[in-house]
């Protein structure tokens, strides 16, 4: 009877120890990812007597941004939606300084940004988009959104740990989108 009472527990804290894996809040993973440059060749442009000089190609520009609140963990940083110069539009997140955890998500979504446990569990009762697991708990990193998804009808930004359902964080974004 002993020997099994020790397996069992033996497995139920192996079951424990790889759902909760405790060890990520001591492991931080630092990105430091650039904005990408414009990446469009120059366009001629006409100047004065007919001779033509290249334009610059427009740089990246900010539609939307918002700063995260803390939710489930304590998270800081900014969310910008960024339109690259060749029409492509990404997330950027910059400062981000969060928990590591399990099955860290970043998600664009329609819910609300609430503070406190009350915005803890709602990004997932909408629309939303998973854009990839999270990089890094800590810097700045880029997360490609879909071509043909509209912006406009997402107004937030959460670290989603698909784990447990619940936000680490999360951002509302304000601005023009387009």
């Amino acid at each position: 009877m002993t020997i099994a009472l020790v397996t069992a527990l033996t497995a139920a804290l192996a079951v424990g120890l790889y759902w909760f894996q405790p060890w990520r809040l001591w492991q931080d993973r630092t990105v430091s990812e650039a904005l990408p440059a414009a990446t469009q060749k120059p366009t001629a442009a006409l100047s004065g007597a007919g001779s033509t000089t290249a334009a610059p190609p427009a740089g990246p520009e900010t539609l939307t941004e918002g700063s995260f609140i803390s939710h489930e963990h304590a998270t800081k940083g900014t969310a910008k939606v960024v339109r690259l110069a060749d029409g492509s539009h990404l997330l950027r997140l910059e400062g981000l300084d969060t928990s590591n955890g399990p099955d860290l998500r970043v998600w664009l979504t329609d819910a609300p940004v609430k503070e406190g446990t009350a915005g803890w569990r709602v990004f997932d009762d909408g629309k939303h988009v998973s854009l990839g697991k999270l990089k890094g708990n800590k810097g700045d990193q880029n997360y490609a959104i879909p071509a043909g998804l509209s912006l406009g009808d997402y107004s937030s930004v959460a670290i989603w740990c698909d784990r447990f359902d619940v936000s680490f964080g999360a951002a509302e974004l304000s601005g023009a989108t387009a």
